[in-house]
């Protein structure tokens, strides 16, 4: 395959290029940028020399139309004026930002306070949840990657949700993640000085994730109720760790909940269940494309605690938007994508 990368200077676009650079299908891959036009990338990043060492292209539309896939990792805004005219002539798209997973306009204004993409282009989109709508994936020609936040989130709580195991109202998420997840771009937020030896909460009851993550409920369990959802960030590069809690249904014990969990994932190379467990965390699954969960029911409480993490660059990011090209491609999902866990 001939894959662009516009974005690729940033985070999501390092590990776009760390992922397929030994992804069997993919013949060569060209960087685009729209600021940095013929810098050496090896230049910008040194551990890249002697592996991408070739100058950063300019976005050209009719050029673009070359290529077999397109990944856009750009900030919120930019891929829903580039991506539109692109739809069905030639390339699948895979975009990585937000600009395409809230299938109402007004949402995304209200949540992103941009200007949302033209209506035809979100209608023609497809949520890129891969465990979750494999079908759809496969015969779109743009796909809405998932964030970070909801990737961890959705996949931990789903199953348990669509088989009516725990309530969809009054649920309560607490995610944390690392500094990456906000970016390259440098911010008083992500200064060093503030985030070390500090965790700090953002964004309450206004995180853009919010929106996506109560579409997908609704999209996939039928349930229309609101959550309430925290974000924090940690002193970390990488990672998520979303912990979740809901109350159970009449007569559910914690047994059902983990089966239901096994059950939906049995075929899902990349969703791990851990059933046993005296530490759960994120380190588990940095570098790769795993999320794990672990579930526990407090009796006293008759309330489930869910927890799952993500590596939030790779199966938060660059890593689901491979495994949703593979399934484009009728490739299978693990192509690409077999790293073992960094653990230490």
């Amino acid at each position: 395959m001939k894959i662009g990368i516009i974005g690729a200077t940033g985070y999501g676009g390092l590990e776009l290029i760390r992922l397929l650079h030994n992804h069997p299908e993919a013949q060569y891959i060209d960087l685009f940028t729209s600021s940095e036009e013929g810098i050496h990338f090896s230049n910008k990043y040194t551990h890249l020399m002697n592996i991408y060492d070739q100058a950063l292209l300019p976005i050209e539309h009719n050029r673009l139309t070359e290529y077999d896939v397109i990944f856009t990792s750009t900030p919120s805004g930019v891929s829903s004026e580039i991506l539109p005219s692109l739809i069905g002539r030639g390339p699948k798209l895979i975009d990585l930002s937000g600009d395409f997973r809230l299938k109402n306009p007004i949402d995304y204004e209200q949540w992103y306070q941009k200007t949302p993409a033209p209506l035809n282009a979100i209608e023609k989109s497809v949520y890129g949840l891969t465990e979750w709508n494999e079908a759809s994936i496969n015969e779109a020609s743009l796909i809405a990657n998932p964030g970070c936040y909801p990737t961890a989130v959705l996949l931990s709580l789903l199953p348990l949700l669509k088989e009516n195991l725990i309530g969809g109202e009054n649920l309560i998420i607490d995610a944390k993640s690392g500094v990456s997840g906000a970016g390259n771009k440098p911010s008083q937020m992500t200064h060093f000085s503030e985030t070390n030896e500090n965790t700090a909460i953002y964004k309450v009851h206004q995180h853009q994730h919010i929106p996506e993550i109560e579409q997908a409920i609704s999209m996939f369990a039928g349930i229309t109720s609101p959550i309430t959802f925290t974000t924090h960030l940690v002193p970390m590069t990488r990672g998520i760790l979303a912990t979740s809690y809901a109350s159970l249904k009449p007569n559910v014990n914690e047994k059902q909940l983990i089966n239901a969990l096994k059950e939906t994932y049995a075929n899902h190379p990349f969703v791990r269940i851990i059933e046993q467990s005296n530490k759960f965390g994120t380190n588990q699954v940095y570098g790769s494309n795993f999320c794990d969960i672990h579930v526990k029911v407090d009796p006293r409480t008759n309330r489930a605690t869910i927890v799952s993490v993500i590596d939030n660059l790779v199966k938060g990011a660059a890593g689901q938007a491979i495994q949703n090209m593979n399934v484009q491609f009728n490739l299978n999902q693990t192509t690409g994508l077999q790293q073992v866990p960094l653990f230490i």
